[in-house]
């Protein structure tokens, strides 16, 4: 199949949705940094972060106008979606100093399994296989994403754009709750708090605690895996101790999901393996709460609609012909 990836496209002039979202979720976000300017670590250089994405968006729309083609408005939309591993991590920099609430969701999960899931799932299932198995799902996270978008530029390029853009405003969103409600996750909460107090059914609160300490739990499961060496050397590297509720590994893992069934019933017959397995890592490896998963998993077919219908009422014409 020739994908003419240089062949001249008609397009609309002017940012794509997906560029559109990103500039005002770096608003959102610069504003707020304001508001907590004198609170935050490096206000300056995230400002600074900011203008110079700004800056790079509008400059690849003008490149892209000397050349509009396939190719072109692929790199355009996959670096909006590379950002946000910055994104990401730039939620700590603002709920870090909001009073963490991790206990609650403990507690809560004390209350309605007598006990905490997440220490018991990987206590039972410590053998090899299953630790690989669940470590793989976990790390194929990155790979569905790219395997979804490459499908829909490949053989559904028409609707690249809607794709790129529910996938990033749901990201957003839940970025933005992540911000305001700030779950560290079991990996994070039960160091802080010490194994003894999780044993005991004590959970805490803790406050700004995390504001100066980012303890990581060691991964559970076997140790001596090359997925499990894989999701832990990631998480050492790129984790912060936010964005455990709802678990946006289950939320767009879902919504990928639902784009992968309405492009292709056989993608998405490939994916459903590692997409089970990734749901069941993010308790399995402790990095979320059961409650986080089930939130995560009802609040994507919410986000889907929602977005949907968002891409529809700004964006009602295509951006490519």
């Amino acid at each position: 199949m020739a994908l003419d990836l240089f062949k001249r496209i008609e397009t609309r002039r002017g940012l794509f949705a997906v560029e559109k979202i990103t500039l005002i979720y770096n608003l959102l976000t610069s504003i707020l940094i304001l508001f907590l300017f004198q609170r935050m670590d490096h206000p300056w250089r995230m400002l600074l972060d900011r203008a110079m994405i700004a800056a790079m968006t509008f400059l690849l729309m003008y490149l892209y106008r000397l050349a509009p083609c396939k190719f072109s408005a692929f790199v355009r939309i996959v670096i909006q979606m590379s950002l946000l591993s910055y994104w990401y991590p730039d939620t700590f920099e603002f709920n870090r100093f909001f009073p963490n609430l991790d206990h609650v969701f403990a507690i809560t999960e004390q209350f309605i399994f007598n006990g905490q899931p997440a220490i018991w799932f990987c206590h039972t299932f410590p053998h090899l296989i299953v630790s690989e198995a669940f470590n793989m799902g976990y790390f194929f996270y990155y790979p569905m994403i790219l395997i979804v978008a490459l499908f829909y530029f490949i053989y559904k390029f028409e609707w690249f754009e809607k794709m790129s853009f529910v996938l990033v405003t749901s990201f957003f969103i839940y970025y933005l709750i992540y911000i305001f409600v700030p779950v560290a996750g079991p990996q994070f909460y039960f160091p802080a708090i010490g194994i003894d107090n999780v044993s005991k059914g004590i959970f805490p609160a803790i406050g700004d605690y995390f504001n100066h300490h980012q303890e990581l739990l060691p991964g559970p499961g076997y140790q001596h895996g090359f997925f499990y060496s894989l999701v832990e050397g990631s998480q050492q590297v790129g984790e912060r101790p936010t964005a455990a509720f709802p678990s946006s590994h289950v939320g767009i893992s879902t919504i990928l999901m639902i784009m992968a069934w309405r492009g292709s019933k056989k993608l998405f017959a490939c994916l459903i393996p590692f997409y089970m397995l990734l749901c069941g890592a993010t308790v399995y490896i402790q990095a979320h709460y059961v409650i986080d998963a089930i939130v995560g998993f009802f609040s994507a077919f919410l986000l889907y609609v929602v977005v949907t219908w968002m891409f529809k009422k700004w964006f009602a014409q295509p951006m490519f012909e």
